[in-house]
């Protein structure tokens, strides 16, 4: 039995897709791989490239056996390219909102309750806050 190792390009590990011969289609891997994932065609397309070089496989390609691909979920229609371009420009820092910030002093002040952790002054976490605050 021969093998192909896949990795999602948001994931870390690696999964296993076997079959028999020295190769495989492109079309058969990622029905393969779309199988073992419960993924449904219709919903998705994957786009695949080799994980050494950063070839991206087309649709006529054998991908030998013992290969390392990265795998990336399109739309099924494939990306439409917008003829289009949106530039926004900022005139001023964008800041978060106070609501946030007190989220923030909220989890410090959280992980000072928290036995684990090493113990932190009152002052010091009130000037955490005033730098998250700036």
């Amino acid at each position: 039995m021969s093998c192909i190792r896949y990795k999602f390009f948001s994931k870390l590990n690696y999964g296993t897709v076997t079959f028999s011969g020295l190769d495989i289609s492109l079309c058969h891997l990622k029905c393969k791989i779309m199988r073992k994932e419960k993924l449904k065609a219709a919903n998705c397309d994957l786009q695949i490239s080799n994980a050494q070089t950063k070839e991206e496989y087309t649709e006529d390609a054998l991908i030998p056996k013992n290969s390392l691909v990265v795998v990336k979920r399109i739309p099924a229609g494939g990306v439409k390219a917008t003829s289009r371009t949106d530039v926004t420009s900022r005139t001023e820092p964008v800041s978060r909102t106070s609501e946030a910030n007190f989220n923030i002093c909220l989890f410090f002040a959280e992980q000072m309750n928290d036995e684990s952790s090493a113990s932190i002054s009152l002052a010091q976490l009130s000037k955490m806050c005033i730098y998250i605050l700036l």
